[in-house]
C-alpha cells in the first residue's frame, strides 16, 4: 500500500499507450482486482498487465530477491499469471464488480466495504451506483463470481 502512487502512475501511463476503461479496480497489500474494458477488436489484457507491471516494478527501490526463487529478470513483486474473464452479462459484471469491492471485507481488512481506501467503490457509491453503507455477505459475493 506505500506505493500506491507508483502503481497509479503506472496504470496511466500504460492506459495513454494502451486505452482501457476501468470499471472497477481495488487494490490490497498482496494483490489488485479489477474491471477494465478493453476498445472493441482489443483483446491484449496480457500486454497491458505486463506493462502495468513493468512499469511498477521500475519505480520501486532496487530489493535483494531470495536466492533462487526467481526467474532471470524477475524482482519477486508479482504473480507470474494473472486471470481473465470475460464478462457474459449485465449479472455477471455486476457480480465482478461485487466481488472486486467485497475482497477487503472478505480478507478481513475492514468491516465496512467503504472504509477501504484503495477502490473504485468511493467513486461509484458517489455515482449511485452503491449505497455509501453497501456490504454484502463475503459467502455471496465469492459463489456469485465462482458461478
Amino acid at each position: 500500500m506505500r506505493e500506491i502512487t507508483a502503481l497509479r502512475a503506472a496504470v496511466r501511463k500504460v492506459r495513454t499507450a494502451h486505452p482501457f476503461v476501468i470499471h472497477g479496480w481495488r487494490v490490497l497489500p498482496d494483490h489488485p482486482h479489477c474491471v477494465l474494458e478493453l476498445p472493441s477488436g482489443d483483446s491484449d489484457f496480457a500486454r497491458r498487465w505486463r506493462l502495468i507491471k513493468r512499469e511498477f516494478s521500475i519505480a520501486l527501490p532496487a530489493e535483494r530477491p531470495a536466492p533462487g526463487r526467481l526467474r532471470p529478470g524477475e524482482r519477486g513483486i508479482w504473480q507470474r499469471r494473472y486471470w481473465e474473464h470475460l464478462i457474459r452479462d449485465e449479472a455477471d459484471y455486476r457480480a465482478h464488480l461485487d466481488y472486486v469491492h467485497i475482497n477487503p471485507v472478505k480478507h478481513g481488512l475492514v468491516s465496512r466495504v467503504a472504509d477501504w481506501p484503495y477502490s473504485t467503490f468511493h467513486r461509484l457509491a458517489a455515482a449511485g451506483v452503491y449505497a455509501v453503507d453497501w456490504t454484502r455477505d463475503r459467502e455471496q459475493a465469492a459463489e456469485r463470481v465462482a458461478e
